[in-house]
């Protein structure tokens, strides 16, 4: 087989799930698979092979985004390369008008349908015209978790067999990190000299940080007078109105709002932490926890949507619409060593059932059975 992958949100989302994914597909893809050929396809600078070193090629990449890209060049290299399958990660937007081959695109979840309110208005309204069009051409779609598939399935009365689980997991770079020298690199690089409860991902409504802080609020009187609330993510969307109600309750030095925080420095945040927690009312697949019990630190997080699927019995589960239950369990899971070293214990084991490896392997299936089931 010719597989095409439209490689560009390893560049364009990286350190958000989408990026991730698409990144760690592309690399392990091509570590893994020396029996067929690929060819990744991103504007600027292109190359058919990656060698010797992912991450080098990948920043060397150009960030234009040209429509004609998209509209013209993709649909003829397609043709005149002669591809058999194009793969389009990033929710299949960028899937080409033209078909010219089996489509395969992942969508990670349906959240514009689900929680529109949510969403940015110009990204709303490109995923609600485009996802109808997208499912009707596209030959295999692949999502992350069994209830995106469930999601997926009833919104667009898709069969069984059209639609694949591939789960997602913490890169490489999440693991456990001595706690002194976790703490010495937080308290150098952030300025937090403290124990401390940690967040981690956007600041949208759908996340559920002000149930979060909401909670600490509650706790203040149960828990130790030193430990602070670290937020981690980037200034955009929505950060206003968190940080307001951060004022309000007039905990300007009980929270620390650290800015955006690239990948390689989220390992020492998670394990220079106390307790994890996560408090989302919807994820596709949600790899925070994830990437928490990966490095070790004890993780609270949501009942709801996919997360149960992801992490098991290891994190403790809250119901995210009562911040009592959340509160609640925040005081249980800090006053408890022996709990906490349960959680550490159990979450690594959680979380190393879970690797990019097996990703592609299972991606790297899914495309063979789809381009089989073609020739009969």
């Amino acid at each position: 087989m010719k597989i095409g992958v439209d490689a560009r949100g390893a560049i364009w989302y990286r350190g958000t799930g989408i990026g991730t994914y698409t990144y760690q597909l592309v690399k392990n893809l091509h570590m893994l698979d020396k029996m067929n050929e690929y060819r990744f396809f991103w504007p600027g600078d292109e190359y058919k092979n990656l060698d010797p070193s992912v991450d080098e090629v990948f920043n060397s990449i150009e960030r234009s985004k040209d429509k004609f890209w998209e509209e013209v060049h993709i649909p003829m290299s397609v043709e005149q390369e002669h591809i058999d399958i194009y793969h389009v990660p990033q929710n299949g937007i960028g899937l080409p008008a033209t078909k010219g081959c089996l489509n395969v695109v992942t969508v990670h979840d349906l959240i514009p349908y689900i929680y529109p309110e949510t969403v940015g208005r110009g990204y709303l309204k490109i995923f609600l015209s485009e996802m109808p069009r997208i499912m009707e051409q596209s030959d295999l779609v692949i999502t992350v978790s069994e209830h995106s598939k469930r999601d997926i399935q009833r919104i667009f009365q898709l069969p069984d067999d059209k639609v694949v689980v591939t789960y997602e997991a913490p890169e490489s770079v999440y693991r456990p990190i001595d706690k002194a020298q976790a703490r010495k690199y937080v308290r150098e690089k952030f300025g937090i000299d403290s124990r401390y409860i940690l967040y981690i991902g956007g600041f949208s409504p759908r996340k559920n940080v002000k149930g979060l802080i909401n909670a600490f609020y509650e706790i203040q009187h149960d828990i130790p007078s030193d430990y602070k609330l670290v937020l981690v993510g980037k200034e955009a969307r929505d950060y206003d109105d968190t940080a307001m109600l951060v004022d309000a309750l007039r905990l300007q030095e009980k929270v620390v709002f650290t800015g955006f925080a690239p990948v390689l420095e989220l390992p020492y945040l998670y394990a220079a932490a106390n307790l994890f927690v996560y408090p989302s009312f919807y994820e596709g697949f949600g790899l925070p926890p994830l990437e928490a019990m990966a490095c070790g630190t004890p993780t609270i997080t949501s009942n709801t949507s996919s997360i149960p699927e992801v992490t098991g019995q290891a994190a403790q589960l809250i119901n995210p619409h009562d911040m009592y239950d959340l509160a609640q369990k925040m005081v249980t899971v800090l006053n408890d060593e022996a709990l906490q070293a349960k959680m550490r214990s159990d979450g690594l084991q959680q979380a190393s059932q879970f690797t990019w490896k097996r990703c592609a392997e299972e991606t790297l299936a899914a495309y063979q059975k789809l381009f089989q089931r073609s020739k009969v």
